[in-house]
């Protein structure tokens, strides 16, 4: 009687183990957060803020290229002066134009971000993301110099994160690879220095692809993805360039060596 009554335990048997709950979102705190903080901004300005308050806040938080120009400032009251103009370099990218805009970031934020976000940590995740940011804003501001028209947006700092996914996304083992695994792991692999992964056809593809298609919307200047505007690819450019570049100095994995 013993026996049995042991094999026909309920689920709070000696001999039954209750699966660990999967979370709803498999993503990142960190991603999850920052996506957050740019729904919440939008909802702000949208819902808000009045028309007034809200050109302030282009004012004082998107990025002008104009403001650059020597003598505009002097000549011209802009509001935050000369500290608006230093941390709209970052600050643009909190800032989008329509929900559509902002969906189609939070999007490429959770799916190549997250993967970045998972080898990095928040706080170099974070890092990178300012830094292509800042880089895309310089960018734009190298080929559109005494431009009027304001930059808003996080594409800058997603495509920044896009760059550094792939520097490791693809490797064996990788999340992406032919041979992946499906664990923590994953996010974990040695990369190769930046020529080397170049001369894999999927990296160089995905580059060549990105690049033309922005080539394209630069070409066009049609308004896509809720842009609103134009799309700024030069600031895009300069994200992913920096995100490439600074992959390595960020990575906390050893690189792998041929």
């Amino acid at each position: 009687m013993n026996q049995s009554n042991e094999e026909h335990q309920g689920p709070d048997g000696p001999y039954f183990h209750r699966p660990a709950r999967e979370p709803m979102f498999n993503l990142p705190t960190v991603v999850v957060g920052l996506s957050l903080v740019l729904i919440g901004i939008h909802l702000v300005r949208a819902y808000v803020l009045s028309p007034n308050e809200e050109v302030q806040t282009l004012l004082l938080f998107a990025f002008w290229p104009v403001r650059y120009v020597s003598g505009f400032m002097a000549q011209y009251s802009w509001p935050g002066e000369t500290a608006s103009a230093v941390w709209s370099f970052l600050t643009y990218g909190f800032l989008h134009g329509s929900a559509e805009h902002i969906g189609f970031n939070v999007l490429w934020i959770a799916v190549f971000g997250s993967a970045v976000a998972r080898r990095f940590g928040a706080t170099r995740f974070l890092l990178l993301s300012a830094v292509c940011a800042v880089a895309g804003a310089g960018a734009h501001l190298a080929t559109n110099w005494g431009d009027q028209v304001p930059v808003i947006g996080a594409s800058a700092a997603v495509s920044g994160q896009m760059a550094a996914s792939l520097r490791f996304i693809f490797e064996a083992g990788g999340p992406m690879s032919s041979f992946r695994r499906h664990d923590t792991h994953a996010y974990s692999v040695p990369a190769r220095p930046l020529m080397e992964a170049l001369s894999d056809r999927r990296v160089l593809t995905f580059i060549l692809v990105w690049f033309g298609l922005n080539f394209l919307f630069g070409i066009w200047s049609a308004p896509i993805a809720g842009e609103g505007v134009s799309i700024a690819w030069q600031a895009h450019v300069g994200g992913f360039i920096a995100g490439l570049i600074l992959f390595p100095l960020l990575d906390p994995i050893k690189r792998r060596w041929s």
